[in-house]
C-alpha cells in the first residue's frame, strides 16, 4: 500500500494553473450578459486558493471553465501548460450538491473513476480502502448514499475525486449545506488531507471566515462584470484549527476582506 500511495503523492508535484484574459458572456432574454471580464491569475502547484465574492460575481463560472465544462468567450486556461478545452482526469470536481450515485455503495462510488480508467482490481481495492480509512468511512463502505449523513456524503465525494490523483481539485461551496459544527470538522479534515497530498485546490465560497481558515491566498472578486479585485495573502500559521479564528491576525484580515466584499455587494445591489 505504501508504494501505491507514494505513486499517488508523487503526482501531486503537478498542479500549475494559468488563467489568461478570461472572459465569459451568456445570452439572457435576448441580451448578452458579461459574466467575467479579463480575469488573470496564476496558481502554483500545491497552493490552496479560495475564490471569494458576492453572489453573481462569477466564482462558479471560473471553476466550470477550469473544469472544462464549457468554453470561455475569450481567453485561455492552462493546467500544467496544457490548454484546457474539455473535462479531464487531471481536474477533480466536488460539487455543492451531494453527487454520489444513489444506486452504488460508498465503496463503489469511490472506486468508480478508477474502474473506468482500467486500474487493476487489487490496486483499486488498496487505494479505495486507504482513502475510506483516511476519512473514517471504511465501516460505511457498504452503505448507500441515502444511509449516510450530509458530512459523510461529502467526505465520500472528496475522496472520490482525490483517489484519481488529480493535479487540481476544484471545489464549489462543498460545505454550504452542512450545519456549523459539521462544517468546521469538514474544513479541518480537508486541510489535513491537503497537507498530506499537497494537491492544488481552488475552493469557491461566499464565506469570509471559511476562506481565511482554508486558503493560502484569497482572490476577492468584483462584480458587473466579474473580475479579480484583490489578491490577498493569508499569512496565518499552519496547521490551522478552529481556535485560529480567534487570533488578532485572523480578526484583522476578516475585517479587511469584509470591507472589500461589502463594497462589491453594494455595487451589485445598485445595479439591480
Amino acid at each position: 500500500m505504501a508504494t501505491l500511495v507514494g505513486k499517488n503523492l508523487e503526482q501531486h508535484i503537478k498542479g500549475f494553473v494559468e488563467v489568461e484574459n478570461l472572459s465569459v458572456s451568456f445570452k439572457r432574454k435576448g441580451q448578452t450578459v458579461r459574466v467575467l471580464e479579463s480575469v488573470n491569475f496564476k496558481i502554483e502547484p500545491g497552493e490552496f486558493i479560495c475564490l471569494l465574492g458576492p453572489s453573481g460575481c462569477g466564482k462558479s463560472t471560473i471553476l466550470n471553465v477550469i473544469a472544462g465544462f464549457f468554453q470561455p468567450s475569450s481567453g485561455f486556461v492552462f493546467v500544467d501548460k496544457r490548454h484546457v478545452d474539455s473535462p479531464g482526469a487531471d481536474r477533480g470536481f466536488v460539487f455543492q450538491q451531494y453527487s454520489l450515485l444513489p444506486w452504488k455503495t460508498t465503496y463503489q462510488n469511490v472506486e468508480f473513476g478508477l474502474k473506468i480508467r482500467g486500474v487493476p482490481k487489487g490496486e483499486r481495492s488498496e487505494l479505495v480502502n486507504y482513502y475510506l480509512n483516511r476519512v473514517g468511512l471504511f465501516k460505511h463502505r457498504h452503505s448507500y448514499p441515502h444511509q449516510l449523513s450530509g458530512g459523510m456524503q461529502q467526505r465520500a465525494s472528496i475522496i472520490r475525486a482525490l483517489v484519481n490523483s488529480p493535479s487540481v481539485l476544484l471545489m464549489d461551496e462543498p460545505f454550504a449545506a452542512l450545519d456549523a459544527q459539521t462544517r468546521h470538522m469538514m474544513q479541518e479534515l480537508l486541510l489535513t488531507i491537503w497537507s498530506d497530498l499537497k494537491t492544488t485546490v481552488i475552493f469557491v465560497t461566499h464565506d469570509i471566515e471559511e476562506a481565511l481558515f482554508l486558503g493560502d491566498k484569497i482572490f476577492v472578486m468584483g462584480v458587473n462584470p466579474g473580475r479579480i479585485k484583490e489578491n490577498i495573502e493569508v499569512e496565518l500559521p499552519r496547521p490551522r484549527h478552529v481556535d485560529s479564528i480567534l487570533s488578532p491576525e485572523f480578526v484583522s484580515l476578516n475585517r479587511q476582506v469584509f470591507e472589500l466584499i461589502r463594497e462589491e455587494t453594494l455595487k451589485s445591489m445598485e445595479m439591480e
